[in-house]
């Protein structure tokens, strides 16, 4: 199959998953970082439901400059017309969280602690608003090849099925389980089985090469309505471009510990 071909079916897939996955709710609502991802799918639900709102959270601290994540929400809220809602919180505040949040994933990871900070403070927000469903762009990485041992793969596509393999351990379990705390309806889109299975047989070349991840996919969301400069943007880890990942090194500092993970263990969650 020609690239071109690809990309107009990819668009007509991903699409067609979104109208299937949309909540047939009042309100929807869109885990929002202003990447590819999200926007893209923000994009197509805006054109599908008239009450679409993003959400995005981020560490607020004096001294700290703006994390990525926030920057990029604004302007991708601002550019496609998004109704965004901010969550921001400070150092102290973030330390009485880590503890609630540890024990709802049941988790003292640094990683997953880290992405699911932002995750709560999220939904929350969208809790306030009555917005029991979210939108989660989560999977993207696994079918369009957007971590970097993707790039170190001799088969791209082996390396995206043996990710989708633990993906739920990894991930959906923890994302899992801060809806399920706030009675949210987690949707995940970019998961589709349909789609799963047309995306693992994308050639690998199409997906990543030496400059840029998920190609593909960014191809496809210009076709479908976004400009490059978002369709291209290069972003890092959800705990990074939120700045908790930063904001859990801080306090671990404060504490007396030379690492994160020495901090979040000392906190004695499940003792």
């Amino acid at each position: 199959m020609e690239k071109e071909q690809i990309i107009d079916e990819l668009k007509e897939k991903l699409i067609a998953v979104m109208e299937k996955d949309i909540c047939k709710r009042e309100k929807t609502g869109v885990l929002y970082s202003g990447g590819v991802d999200s926007s893209l799918l923000a994009y197509i639900a805006k054109q599908k439901v008239n009450d679409v709102m993003c959400y995005t959270a981020s560490l607020n601290e004096s001294g700290l400059s703006t994390p990525k994540d926030l920057e990029a929400a604004k302007e991708g809220a601002q550019k496609y017309g998004f109704k965004l809602r901010v969550r921001t919180i400070n150092l102290n505040e973030l330390e009485k969280l880590i503890p609630k949040v540890m024990k709802i994933i049941n988790s003292s990871n640094v990683v997953k602690v880290g992405v699911a900070i932002p995750l709560y403070l999220a939904m929350e927000e969208a809790k306030k608003d009555g917005v029991l469903c979210l939108i989660s762009g989560i999977g993207s990485e696994e079918i369009f090849a957007g971590y970097e041992r993707h790039a170190k793969a001799s088969d791209i596509n082996k390396e995206c099925r043996e990710g989708l393999k633990n993906i739920k351990e990894r991930d959906l379990d923890r994302d899992n389980s801060v809806a399920k705390y706030f009675g949210i309806e987690l949707k995940t889109p970019l998961l589709d089985k349909e789609l799963v299975e047309f995306a693992l047989e994308i050639p690998g070349e199409y997906k990543i090469n030496n400059n840029q991840n998920k190609l593909i996919l960014r191809e496809t969301a210009i076709k479908i309505g976004l400009d490059e400069e978002t369709a291209m943007l290069k972003k890092r880890g959800a705990q990074y471009g939120s700045g908790f990942d930063k904001g859990i090194q801080k306090l671990a500092k404060k504490n007396g510990f030379k690492f994160k993970s020495e901090y979040l263990k000392s906190l004695n969650v499940f003792f």
